[in-house]
């Protein structure tokens, strides 16, 4: 909604989704056709601006999500004109297509800065941690991707990689630096239990489905971390 008595503008957003199939959001999109992908998600966002750049740039609030049960390869990050995950999906996984159990995101957005309370990937492999911010006032993307193999060697980069520029066309590479365990990290720093507990609740049942995020995040809740190996 939008406050049309103050100057600038004032705006608030609240969003909520369940159950929300992927395939719905690009139903031209062939790809996505065949996508099992569930989403939930909530959001709460409050800006003020007389443009959606000013009312973006200087939001407040916080934004989850969780996606179940999808997939992702080089070939869909191509075909959808994302370059920069073509090149991230090519160096984690290959060319195969990949199975995604779980994807679960909280962000906290203050003064249009959205940072990562929690940002991982589980899929069939691999738990992918992504760590950073998206500054919506500058639209920068400053982003640290750290994969951990569910097994020796099914992954083999041995380096964190970077995405970081502008929204429209961001850079990535590998960072010069070994690639540690970031989920023992979060869990040594206590940081991980809170955010996993607040994506819990938007586990919603599914038609009797096992949802696959909900042994991901009771793990994380209880302030431990997926099962990983550094190779």
């Amino acid at each position: 909604c939008l406050n049309g008595h103050t100057e600038p503008l004032e705006g608030r957003a609240q969003l909520t989704a369940r159950g929300f199939k992927l395939k719905q959001l690009f139903p031209t999109f062939e790809p996505m056709k065949t996508s099992f992908g569930e989403l939930n998600g909530d959001a709460d966002i409050t800006g003020r601006g007389n443009s959606v750049a000013k009312l973006l740039g200087t939001a407040n609030g916080n934004l989850k999500m969780l996606i179940n049960d999808g997939a992702i390869s080089r070939e869909l990050m191509e075909l959808a004109g994302l370059n920069v995950g073509n090149y991230v999906v090519g160096k984690i996984f290959g060319d195969k297509e990949v199975k995604i159990n779980c994807a679960a995101a909280d962000f906290d957005i203050k003064t249009g800065l959205a940072t990562t309370r929690l940002f991982v990937f589980d899929t069939e492999n691999a738990i992918i941690y992504i760590d950073g911010t998206a500054n919506m006032a500058t639209e920068q993307l400053d982003l640290t991707i750290s994969p951990e193999s569910k097994g020796w060697r099914l992954i083999s980069l041995r380096s964190p990689l970077y995405v970081r520029g502008k929204f429209i066309k961001p850079d990535a590479g590998v960072k010069a630096v070994p690639l540690l365990l970031r989920g023992a990290g979060m869990v040594a720093l206590g940081v991980i239990a809170a955010p996993a507990a607040g994506l819990l609740a938007l586990v919603a049942p599914s038609g009797g489905e096992p949802n696959q995020c909900a042994p991901l995040l009771e793990q994380m809740k209880a302030g431990k971390a997926p099962k990983t190996v550094k190779d």
